[in-house]
């Protein structure tokens, strides 16, 4: 399996856009380096629950906390070279959601090309907007950096996912893979999902 720094088919948190308005106590913000424990432990929750069932429990017990802290401790106090962001979502001082965003790895993406490379909200702290607020966060820094576009893998399966995405402006785009998810060869299949970052004026008659 691979790191948090190099996933790129995370679900996408399963919140909903129609809520009421956010929290009085709800923020985002970008996160740092002592956050690490608290979004491995995030990260941990929502990947067990997302595969369960998907890929063999052998695989899902690698979904650590500890492990996903350790790497995100490494990545925020020597961040990779270009536009990467790890922002979480709190209620309160409570760490509930992280989103990371990147350029684009994809063979076909242009060079202002963005992504979103994990998406996820604790199970507990749901429907109460900070999959949104998150989403927004991400694409407003990509948008800051120059992007033009922005990218999401997502399961092909995961309809509640795929739904959060649409009603955030997000479309499928036609590209699909097949990822290898156990030492035994099987593969879950990932549709791809993209938006315009571009104004109308903007965009190419």
């Amino acid at each position: 399996m691979t790191t948090p720094h190099d996933h790129v088919h995370e679900p996408a948190a399963h919140d909903h856009v129609h809520e009421p308005g956010p929290l009085a106590d709800a923020s985002v913000r970008r996160a740092r380096p002592n956050d690490a424990p608290a979004i491995g432990m995030v990260q941990a929750v929502v990947f067990r629950e997302a595969y369960a069932g998907r890929v063999p429990d052998d695989v899902v017990a690698l979904f650590e906390p500890d492990a996903f802290a350790r790497s995100w401790r490494e990545s925020l106090g020597a961040p990779p070279e270009g536009v990467h962001r790890l922002m979480v979502a709190c209620a309160g001082d409570q760490v509930v959601g992280l989103v990371a965003i990147g350029p684009s790895q994809d063979p076909d993406a242009g060079g202002a090309s963005g992504e979103v490379t994990v998406l996820g909200v604790h199970p507990d702290a749901r429907r109460q907007g900070h999959g949104s607020r998150l989403l927004n966060a991400g694409v407003d820094v990509l948008r800051e950096a120059g992007a033009d576009s922005v990218s999401l893998w997502v399961l092909s399966d995961d309809e509640a996912g795929r739904a959060f995405l649409t009603a955030s402006g997000f479309a499928p785009d036609g590209a699909f893979r097949d990822r290898v998810v156990s030492p035994d060869g099987a593969t879950l299949r990932e549709v791809r999902l993209s938006a315009t970052l571009l104004e109308p004026e903007d965009a190419p008659a």
